[in-house]
């Protein structure tokens, strides 16, 4: 049985805001086709598109007039999308808490200039204003209506894609949007096929993942939670063929997460079974008794991550995390499953 409601959204929100801060690890590295890190400013790159453009999200259509010169970037991963797609924002929100100019060791280096750095879950509308952006991305965010209003009377915001909210857009809905907005169509299809180069080498290099079940789970002060197959968590071990147990998803609903009792923690039963500490240390999630009791954990196919930065790729979602998370966890995996 799950908590009460009260107990899931406040589990939620953990993950959202604290959880972004460390919540989760599995991304990949590098590849060159993919992670291009260059860090031309919007107003020097070319367009590979025609203005206005027109973008459908959640909220409406939104109208971009002429290619964006001040960008700022709210969403989830939206500032490491437009910065892998050669554009530098002027605003940015740190997620996971990564300090300095807001990115992950992926992106080290990537801005000539630092962004001015925005609040997440409730930003500095007049620190927004002070930035006089072109356009204002919100791609992988809350899906919260009095945010997009207060954001798009600023400028045109880029809202969450259609049929996703709760920070469920996926990497391809985050790229293909945000490289639309700033008229780097082009940059953004290679930034994903070479991802989808990277997931299939991983894929060959690993076939004992295909039809095995994983379930990414998180350990808070809340206790334990999982993470459901839209989660880009998620979406990332389904990538490597891993499937995703379907209890997870009955009891998420719609919700990119689940909160878990006591008395269902063996909904973390899995052929392997990750943990993603969130502002608790990996021993406390690990010495757990219950925890200890999981058929997969008592069985030794699982694994609770330490490593921050690992955490921290696996949980952003973005195409440089990605490739960067997928040099280094996928032999992991292979060791837990025996």
């Amino acid at each position: 049985m799950i908590r009460s409601s009260l107990s899931k959204r406040r589990f939620g929100r953990v993950l959202a805001a604290a959880g972004a801060v460390v919540a989760a690890s599995l991304v990949l590295a590098g590849c060159a086709s993919g992670s291009s890190t260059t860090s031309s400013s919007a107003s020097s790159s070319s367009s590979d598109g025609a203005f206005p453009v027109k973008i459908a999200t959640a909220m409406g259509t939104t109208t971009i007039d002429s290619q964006p010169k001040r960008v700022v970037a709210l969403g989830w991963g939206d500032a490491e999308t437009a910065l892998e797609l050669g554009v530098q924002p002027v605003g940015a929100s740190d997620w996971l808490a990564f300090g300095g100019d807001g990115v992950g060791p992926w992106l080290k280096g990537a801005y000539k200039k630092s962004p001015k750095i925005i609040n997440t879950l409730e930003p500095s509308y007049e620190d927004i204003i002070k930035l006089k952006p072109d356009v204002i991305l919100d791609v992988k965010s809350s899906g919260d209506k009095d945010r997009y209003d207060k954001l798009s009377a600023i400028a045109p915001t880029v809202a969450v894609p259609k049929g996703a909210a709760n920070y469920l857009a996926s990497t391809k809905q985050q790229t293909t949007m945000i490289a639309k907005a700033l008229g780097k169509v082009a940059e953004g299809k290679k930034l994903l096929a070479g991802v989808d180069s990277a997931y299939a080498a991983a894929r060959k290099a690993h076939p004992d993942f295909t039809g095995k079940t994983a379930v990414i789970g998180a350990y808070t002060s809340e206790g334990f939670g999982a993470y459901a197959s839209a989660d880009s968590r998620a979406q990332f071990m389904q990538q490597l063929g891993f499937t995703i147990p379907s209890k997870i998803d009955q009891e998420a609903g719609k919700e990119f997460s689940v909160h878990l009792s006591n008395e269902n923690l063996d909904l973390l039963d899995a052929d392997l079974t990750v943990i993603l500490p969130i502002y608790v240390k990996a021993s406390a999630a690990e010495s757990d008794p219950l925890f200890q009791k999981v058929p997969s954990v008592e069985a030794g196919h699982y694994i609770v991550f330490d490593d921050q930065d690992v955490s921290s790729a696996f949980s952003m979602g973005t195409t440089a995390a990605i490739e960067w998370a997928l040099k280094r966890l996928p032999d992991q995996f292979q060791a837990k499953l025996g």
